[in-house]
């Protein structure tokens, strides 16, 4: 019985790369072949291929599912050909942000290529640091919206109040440490995929750099870096990046505790090479054969993966408002035409461009957008507008250093318990109301408000042939810290 279904679902998987193939271009063809040579190169010729484990991380946006699709074809000819082909690990970060388009394209593209129930495909989530098998219909678990709550806001208070807020250093830490642990769960896979270009790539390793001296950890100094380098820097930042920001008693675990290997062998393969042909040429096979539905704010994604165009726009309206004593409407309005800027500069399609900017006309106005913005990170994070105002002057670090200037400009009627403000930042006696106005407007418990407080500033540098023109935040770091 088990040959005839075999040999049912093999004809089952030629079908679909027939029809996977039929939405190719001639040049995509041609790519889909250099990209099996290149992973039959990797795994040491074609006798060694079926031992061979790929990964490939999904996040549900454009470019995730089709490479997806193009790994896929490239599985399925390789079995057409030889007795075995490699195995594909799928895997995805649930985290607060995660869209409910993103998480249906991932559903029914999964579908579509036949994933599911192949023996060569798994196909996985991790929330809250827990491997587990993928399920669309699975909300983020409550320990998983809270820790993501928790570290959001603790790695955006490690900085300076001087600095631009980047809202989103925490993803960077929470994307690399779970890069770095779906390569070594179950056996380990043997190579990461990837088809980011190398701007992306560089720009999320500066990203992680800038959130990894915030929480002060160190790992090498990266100039000109892509992904070869990110396993390297990966196996010497230790196994959990907020072990500075948390104590011991409330740190998660890496879970199925055990079925993690100690020494990770992964490798990167860049196929960005094999994205040929125009983005608009790829809709018939996205949007017919994989069921992709773009997500309006993510048509353009830039190199700045995890920033929402309508909430960084929001940042940076109370950014303006707040610590710069100018308009919201200015800073949203500033961000707005940077964005453009930067985007022409990149010769990004016009359409795009234009898109993005009738994004903002259609939310009605910058006070329309206030309203979304807070309602989004109210419901998806957590966190209201009074505790993001509170990040951005990030009065807590350095022993409480900017608690004068935020309170003066955001709640001078605090100014008076002062004294009891700091003795319950040192972690002693203080009234049970400064006690619960602590927890309310910084969103934080007390106790991780101590280990703030404790911490010394943190100081960025531009490391010796870094742009920060053009990179923004640097990548060194001098921070003295208190236990």
């Amino acid at each position: 019985m088990s040959t005839i279904h075999d040999q049912a679902m093999n004809y089952v998987y030629q079908q679909v790369l027939q029809r996977l193939l039929s939405f190719f271009s001639r040049a995509e063809r041609t790519a889909l072949q250099l990209l099996i040579q290149r992973l039959v190169v990797a795994a040491g010729g074609m006798e060694n291929i079926g031992q061979f484990k790929v990964l490939v991380h999904q996040s549900g946006l454009r470019d995730s599912c089709y490479t997806l699709a193009l790994l896929r074809a490239a599985q399925l000819t390789i079995a057409g050909r030889a007795p075995a082909t490699f195995q594909l690990r799928v895997a995805t970060l649930r985290w607060n942000g995660d869209s409910p388009v993103a998480l249906q394209n991932l559903h029914r593209s999964y579908s579509a290529l036949f994933l599911y129930d192949d023996p060569r495909v798994e196909l996985l989530m991790v929330d809250n640091r827990e491997v587990m098998p993928f399920d669309h219909r699975t909300l983020v678990s409550d320990e998983g919206r809270e820790a993501s709550r928790i570290n959001l806001l603790l790695v955006g208070h490690c900085r300076t109040w001087l600095e631009t807020p980047e809202l989103w250093d925490d993803a960077y830490l929470a994307t690399a440490e779970y890069y770095s642990q779906i390569a070594r769960w179950n056996n380990g896979v043997d190579a990461m995929i990837s088809t980011e270009t190398k701007g992306s790539q560089q720009h999320f390793l500066e990203g992680l750099n800038r959130a990894m001296q915030r929480v002060a950890i160190a790992g090498p100094e990266l100039v000109d870096s892509g992904f070869e380098a990110l396993f390297p820097l990966l196996d010497g930042l230790g196994a959990d990046f907020y072990r500075e920001l948390l104590p011991d008693d409330e740190r998660t675990a890496w879970r199925p505790e055990g079925d993690f290997e100690a020494c990770r062998r992964t490798s990167f393969i860049d196929i960005n090479d094999m994205m040929v042909g125009k983005v608009e040429d790829r809709w018939p096979l996205l949007g017919e054969f994989l069921g992709y539905e773009p997500d309006d704010l993510a048509l353009y994604q830039g190199e700045a993966v995890f920033a929402d165009p309508l909430i960084s726009a929001h940042v940076r309206g109370l950014h303006a408002r707040f610590i710069e004593g100018r308009a919201y409407e200015a800073g949203v309005d500033g961000y707005v035409q940077h964005t453009l800027g930067e985007m022409r500069r990149k010769q990004v399609a016009e359409p795009i461009c234009e898109h993005l900017l009738s994004s903002y006309d259609h939310v009605g106005g910058p006070e329309r957008l206030r309203i979304l913005a807070e309602d989004y990170l109210l419901n998806s994070f957590g966190l209201s507008e009074t505790q993001l105002v509170c990040l951005l002057f990030a009065p807590f670090i350095d022993s409480g250093n900017g608690l004068e200037r935020f309170l003066r400009n955001c709640h001078p009627g605090m100014l008076v318990a002062m004294p009891d403000l700091h003795r319950a930042m040192q972690g002693l006696h203080a009234p049970e109301q400064v006690m619960k106005w602590i927890v309310e407007v910084s969103g934080l418990p007390v106790r991780l408000v101590v280990r703030l407080y404790a911490m010394g500033p943190v100081q960025l540098f531009a490391p010796a042939g870094f742009d920060s023109e053009n990179h923004g935040s640097a990548l060194q770091v001098e921070r003295s810290t208190e236990r």
